[in-house]
């Protein structure tokens, strides 16, 4: 085989296994979450975004004080939520829950406050993690 021939085989090759390769960049809890700083937070729900790559809950929680402060609380992947039973659906405006999870590095609650999700309780107890696994987050219990 001649030097040309398998230089060009080489080079249309080469691009095939940087293709397959998978790509699992992704943010680092730790960057973004407190992972000492958990925060449990009972409130109303009043949005839900299932986007990627994360979807979002936001609640209203209602403070000792009578003061209602707003907080997005991001969970995993759509998909991820989807097949544990964590579904739009399954969180109506206008309904309450529970959520466990950690502060947001950034605490200054502008224009809400922001959290990583761990677990959702419904008000019937049901319980569905709703966290990320693999990016730094403390494990599921």
């Amino acid at each position: 085989m001649s030097k040309t021939l398998k230089t060009k085989l080489l080079l249309m090759i080469l691009p095939c296994c940087f293709l397959s390769v998978q790509i699992t960049a992704h943010h680092a809890f730790t960057a973004e979450f407190d992972p000492n700083a958990p925060v449990e937070l009972e409130g109303i729900v009043t949005r839900v975004e299932f986007i990627n790559p994360h979807a979002w809950i936001h609640i209203d929680v209602t403070g000792e004080d009578g003061a209602v402060t707003a907080w997005m609380i991001e969970g995993g992947t759509p998909n991820t939520l989807l097949r544990r039973g964590l579904t739009p659906a399954a969180l109506p405006i206008g309904s309450q829950v529970i959520v466990q999870g950690y502060q947001s590095r950034d605490q200054a609650c502008n224009p809400s406050c922001k959290a990583n999700g761990r677990d959702v309780t419904f008000p019937d107890g049901r319980q569905v993690f709703m966290g990320s696994v693999g990016i730094g987050a403390p494990p599921p219990q």
